[in-house]
């Protein structure tokens, strides 16, 4: 309850501060808009309670990418960036005890909302950013992947004795947390490059975490690698940006 209590206070915050950075004139005001699209690679592990041991899962992400530029304040540059992306994300099991192998594929919707700063060229040249902000998703799909010898869910054979996740349904296909990273991007006449990576921390858990449930703890936290490409719609004139 505490996370979620946090996460509203975080969302409340960032709410507050949005309509200041459109409306701010202090500095120098823009009024860019772009669109494009990314795709990269998602490394995830599932935090959980009790441990499960893990290997880091990897899988694709893609999707949708939109900007918009408000304000030059001094040497900052203030956007807001949205995405809509596709995640494959899930968890590895790590079994010494015996032969099996187990994986999950959890497929997921994820729209991330970031109040983005960067340093540098905003036409030609390079940037440094870093970008923040709350992160809310959908998981659609999920399957299982079960080693063809499976010596059976016995908790004997199990680190810590834990199997209540075998064959167990997501229960909370709604997700929500804040994310975060840093990246460089390159602008010229052909648009906008960004490489970036970002860490997503959940503030919710795919299964229910009652004291009667399985589970006290059971949410993503990937860090994603993500290359972008965008191209301008809107652009603010003047020699004065550059």
């Amino acid at each position: 309850m505490r996370s979620k209590s946090f996460f509203f206070r975080s969302l409340l915050i960032f709410s507050c501060f949005l309509p200041l950075a459109a409306q701010a004139q202090v500095g120098q005001h823009r009024s860019d808009f772009a669109i494009g699209v990314n795709g990269g690679l998602s490394l995830n592990k599932i935090s959980f309670q009790p441990t499960i041991k893990q290997n880091w899962k990897m899988g694709e992400t893609f999707g949708l990418s939109f900007r918009y530029t408000c304000e030059k304040y001094f040497a900052s540059i203030c956007a807001i960036n949205a995405e809509v992306n596709y995640a494959n994300l899930g968890w590895n099991e790590l079994i010494e005890t015996c032969e099996d192998t187990y994986s999950r594929d959890m497929h997921y919707i994820q729209v991330p909302i970031f109040a983005r700063m960067g340093w540098g060229r905003e036409r030609r040249g390079g940037q440094f950013f870093l970008q923040a902000g709350p992160q809310f998703g959908y998981c659609f799909d999920e399957k299982e992947y079960f080693s063809e010898e499976w010596s059976g869910d016995g908790s004997w054979n199990r680190p810590n004795g834990v199997i209540q996740q075998y064959h167990k349904a997501i229960e909370n296909r709604f997700e929500y947390g804040i994310c975060g990273g840093a990246g460089v991007e390159w602008s010229g006449r052909f648009g906008h490059i960004m490489l970036d990576g970002r860490y997503f921390f959940a503030l919710s858990d795919i299964f229910k975490n009652g004291k009667k449930d399985d589970f006290g703890r059971s949410a993503n936290s990937p860090i994603q690698l993500k290359l972008t490409y965008l191209f301008d719609i809107v652009k603010t004139k003047g020699d004065h940006i550059k």
